[in-house]
């Protein structure tokens, strides 16, 4: 399960990062039909096929690179699915019950994830659609990098504890300490409030994304002079405008700088609680790894953002913009991990201890 955890791992990466490239070369409506593509289960390419394209979507003209695009995306995804379904299969025959419900949670995820994919396409990229895509592809990959990080921590819990009695019995009191000190509520607590920080900023960048709003404001520091004064609330509505397809975005000039400005100043927020948590998590020996990493990938993620506005918004940083979101959040996920396992082996020592000692 472990190895099938990992290569489904690997492949939900991929899976986010094709997401992410079919969106930014616009090919969200490459097939107009789900799931297939212009009634075919591959790209049409033969002349005959795309003439019969043609007659089924006069007015959806194929676009091969785009339509090529969207395919890939599609078939990797599908290869998901099926590979997460064995997964949760596999799951049943396994001791442990947290392999069991984090399996079928992605399973059902998964399910959900292709409902989305499917509105995205037939609702015509309709943005709150679009946004819920992004999230539940993130979602997945966050609850995978779990699974592997628990299946890697089982191993630690088959020792024999009183081989370690000794060394306990002397640390006990230092255990303690650690448990109030550096394991304790205050650095949970601000875990929580990072992760859902991260969150809030992963929504508002996929939001600027299905706008179509990356490239609303193309100055730095500032945008577009007086932006304040062009703040409207209405570009945060969920449902969007009417329309007949969101593809290039339908909101106004106003109001897609107020979502740039938005994913901007909330991203000023994120790196002040993620560069507050690394540092917090340096302190720990445990946790200084997992700091060390946050830190990095918070100044990369900010140099990518400024890449971004400052040259317009190329495809390859463009696609690791969305890359560094993701390694973000498996950063924060797996410090939490750590964070729940140190006080989870603590309290299972302290407990041990007191039941040697009665």
């Amino acid at each position: 399960m472990r190895q099938l955890c990992l290569f489904a791992f690997a492949l939900t990466l991929l899976v986010v990062l094709l997401g992410a490239y079919t969106r930014l070369t616009d090919a969200g409506l490459g097939c107009p039909d789900w799931p297939g593509c212009y009634g075919f289960n591959y790209v049409p390419e033969s002349a005959s096929e795309q003439q019969l394209a043609a007659s089924r979507f006069p007015d959806k003209p194929l676009d091969l690179a785009k339509a090529g695009n969207e395919m890939l995306h599609r078939y990797a995804a599908g290869s998901l699915g099926m590979i997460i379904l064995v997964l949760a299969l596999c799951s049943l025959q396994a001791r442990h019950r947290a392999y069991c419900t984090g399996a079928w949670a992605l399973l059902a995820l998964v399910i959900l994830q292709a409902t989305l994919g499917m509105l995205t396409v037939t609702l015509n990229l309709l943005p709150f659609i679009v946004l819920g895509h992004l999230l539940g592809g993130f979602s997945i990959l966050a609850l995978l990098f779990l699974l592997l990080l628990r299946a890697r921590s089982r191993a630690a819990q088959y020792g024999d504890p009183r081989s370690r009695l000794h060394t306990l019995q002397h640390s006990h009191q230092h255990s303690q300490q650690q448990l109030h000190l550096q394991y304790g509520r205050q650095l949970l607590a601000l875990w929580w409030v990072a992760l859902l920080v991260l969150i809030i900023q992963i929504a508002l960048g996929g939001w600027t994304a299905a706008n179509y709003a990356a490239l609303a404001c193309v100055e730095l520091p500032v945008c577009q002079g007086d932006w304040l004064s062009q703040w409207q609330w209405s570009a945060f509505h969920p449902h969007g405008m009417p329309a007949a397809s969101y593809q290039y975005g339908v909101l106004s000039s106003d109001e897609r700088i107020t979502i740039h400005v938005a994913h901007r100043l909330w991203a000023m927020v994120t790196a002040v609680v993620l560069c507050t948590l690394a540092w917090r998590c340096y302190q720990v020996r445990e946790l200084q790894h997992w700091g060390a990493w946050l830190a990095l990938a918070v100044v990369m993620q900010l140099a990518l953002g400024v890449a971004n506005v400052w040259w317009h918004l190329p495809l390859p940083l463009a696609v690791g913009h969305n890359a560094g979101a993701a390694f973000l959040l498996l950063i924060v996920t797996g410090t939490g991990d750590q964070l729940c396992r140190a006080r989870e082996a603590i309290w299972r020592e302290t407990r041990y201890l007191s039941a040697i000692k009665q």
